[in-house]
């Protein structure tokens, strides 16, 4: 199995290169963590989805210390990687979104995989949960894509320092239904959780609500429907519209639940999310990993006991 981590995005709100910021007690980043994890799980490859200009940087902070523990391959994010008569607009420079992230990593995955965040904490439960499925799923074949994602309760995936985007599911006997993007989600001095649109109208959410991270496991059938659904996005979105427009990974799985071409099942988690949306959220991260250590869930010097695996 593979793991694929999207690691391209700059980081706006945080102020730089987040994915390799030093964070652990040996100057581990948090997807060191998560490499990890999906390990010990199972996972025996790792793609990390870059910009090409970061490549060198990535390999000689990262993928030279587990390139002994695990395969690894780069893919490029590029602006260009597109279907057949797709048409970028002139001073377009910001690539696709997330569903073009996991596109431009296909031509190094044909076999079940995983889909997540850089700069996200997800627990080794996670990674277990999906490597479980996939590898029941890998073997099913009744013309139904088996997919499945990591889903968070709302509550365990804030941060006290400003608001957050999560995608909010809805589920049928444990198979997700809907994922609709909040983009403002915060918790106001009453204790509730609002989520603010873009046109300023406020929707109260409940806390124990599933949410997607990112955490999703695929089989290869889902690069055709990426594939797909560029040339559907590049088609809709002619014109102005695409020098802002992104293809959205929950945009490509709910078509494909819509078209009733896939099942998500949704692997519920109680683990606690960290991240850094913002440098104000560091000092936080760097404490909640020293606690894990200390309870024995992660070594102090995690590479040289990766390379025990």
């Amino acid at each position: 199995m593979t793991l694929v981590i999207m690691a391209a995005g700059m980081g706006s709100r945080y102020g730089g290169l987040k994915q390799l910021d030093p964070l652990g007690p040996g100057g581990e980043f948090l997807l060191d963590y998560s490499i990890y994890d999906a390990k010990a799980a199972g996972f025996d490859k790792v793609v990390f989805v870059i910009k090409k200009e970061n490549l060198d940087l990535f390999r000689s902070t990262v993928g030279e210390r587990i390139e002994k523990a695990v395969k690894v391959e780069y893919a490029f994010q590029d602006i260009e990687d597109i279907p057949e008569n797709g048409s970028i607009p002139e001073g377009r420079v910001k690539p696709w979104g997330t569903a073009h992230a996991v596109y431009c990593c296909r031509k190094y995955v044909d076999e079940p995989f995983a889909v997540i965040n850089s700069d996200d904490f997800y627990g080794a439960e996670a990674f277990k949960c999906l490597a479980e499925y996939l590898g029941r799923s890998s073997s099913e074949n009744d013309g139904i894509h088996k997919y499945c994602m990591a889903a968070y309760l709302l509550k365990n995936t804030l941060t006290e320092n400003g608001s957050v985007s999560r995608g909010v599911c809805m589920d049928k006997d444990g198979n997700l239904t809907s994922i609709s993007e909040h983009t403002k989600i915060e918790r106001i001095s009453d204790g509730r959780l609002i989520n603010t649109d873009e046109n300023g109208n406020i929707e109260e959410l409940d806390e124990n609500l599933h949410v997607s991270m990112n955490c999703w496991g695929f089989t290869p059938k889902f690069f055709d429907t990426l594939e797909k659904g560029l040339k559907e996005f590049f088609e809709i979105n002619k014109g102005d519209k695409l020098n802002k427009a992104e293809y959205y990974l929950l945009t490509a799985v709910q078509d494909e639940i819509d078209a009733k071409t896939a099942e998500v099942r949704l692997l519920e988690t109680d683990a606690k999310w960290f991240g850094v949306t913002y440098k104000e959220d560091r000092p936080k991260v760097v404490e909640a990993i020293r606690n894990l250590i200390a309870e024995g869930k992660y070594p102090e010097k995690l590479w040289q006991t990766v390379l025990r695996f």
